[in-house]
């Protein structure tokens, strides 16, 4: 989710969900310790709760990382051994980590003894390449529970590190979510949530009949009321902090104002809210609107309140 679920992106699912767990985009962590680019842990309080999602291989790197992120308040501290960018390969962190276990528990240890009290966390592919992820897998997440991690999302996809681009890696390596499963019943003292192809809040609740948890990406960020505006009472027991998408649109007004104050852009908030209308009449107006005036210098409310005539009449 890199370049999608930025502080802006989080700021509006919050407003549709008091009570999932929000990440933030992969950050390196020699961004972080060699860049100079503390900026990158920026969130709003009221993005809690709220997890850092590191991208590394050094675990001294990753422990200073960890720290920093710990010192900011983050609810969670996430190595990513998935993501199978071509850049992400490059720096040797990511899903091609998946061939080095041993060194990813070493990095677990290090970053969960600079993590104190907060859990670090693990997401994971079930295997690269030719790897046989019936046995790759196991071996994978006893490691990482060797290491004192006791959190684990698996994205239930190999990733194809050779021969794949990644958006082919998030749709044609096959789901296997009956291995998950399995991986689940063989380690029940663990924390595991299921990734990949969930695309509906009842499918979510389905994988929920068997899994601790599950992670969903690109379809709440795509259709988000979709699978946020209901999560807390249908997943959590909770009471909906939105009763419409209207209604959350305009508690993303003062989040709006504030950005603008700062010098920011309409369009850097509007652009991950452009689906929320998604499915229903008027929802293209909305896009169109949104799409086509927040761009403009100067662009302010004005051009999300005229995005909002096109739905308000005939959708909430």
């Amino acid at each position: 989710m890199m370049d999608w679920t930025d502080r802006h992106c989080r700021a509006f699912h919050r407003v549709l969900s008091a009570q999932a767990l929000l990440y933030t985009e992969m950050v390196t962590s020699a961004a972080l310790v060699r860049g100079g680019a503390a900026r990158l842990l920026d969130y709003g309080e009221a993005e809690h709760p709220v997890a850092l999602q590191l991208g590394g291989s050094d675990p001294g790197e990753l422990a200073e990382a960890t720290a920093m992120a710990v010192a900011r308040g983050y609810d969670e501290v996430n190595l990513n051994v998935g993501c199978p960018s071509d850049r992400v390969q490059s720096g040797c962190f990511g899903a091609v980590l998946m061939e080095r276990p041993g060194l990813v528990a070493e990095c677990l240890r290090a970053m969960g003894d600079a993590a104190g009290p907060v859990p670090v966390t693990v997401k994971c592919r079930i295997g690269v390449d030719d790897q046989d992820p019936e046995t790759v897998l196991p071996d994978f997440v006893a490691r990482v529970a060797d290491a004192g991690v006791t959190r684990l999302t698996i994205h239930a996809r190999k990733a194809w590190l050779q021969g794949l681009s990644p958006k082919q890696n998030r749709e044609v390596p096959p789901l296997d979510y009956s291995l998950v499963h399995r991986i689940k019943a063989r380690f029940p003292e663990m924390h595991l949530s299921i990734n990949g192809g969930i695309a509906t809040l009842d499918a979510a609740m389905e994988q929920l009949d068997v899994m601790d948890g599950v992670m969903v990406g690109r379809a709440a960020y795509h259709d988000p009321a979709a699978i946020l505006l209901r999560a807390d009472s249908r997943i959590f027991g909770a009471v909906d902090p939105c009763a419409s998408r209207v209604e959350a649109v305009m508690r993303m007004v003062p989040h709006i104002e504030a950005h603008l104050a700062e010098g920011g852009k309409l369009g850097q908030v509007t652009r991950h809210m452009l689906g929320l209308f998604s499915g229903l009449p008027g929802a293209r107006g909305w896009r169109r609107t949104l799409s086509e005036g927040a761009t403009r210098p100067g662009a302010g409310l004005d051009v999300l309140y005229a995005a909002l005539e096109q739905v308000t009449e005939r959708a909430a």
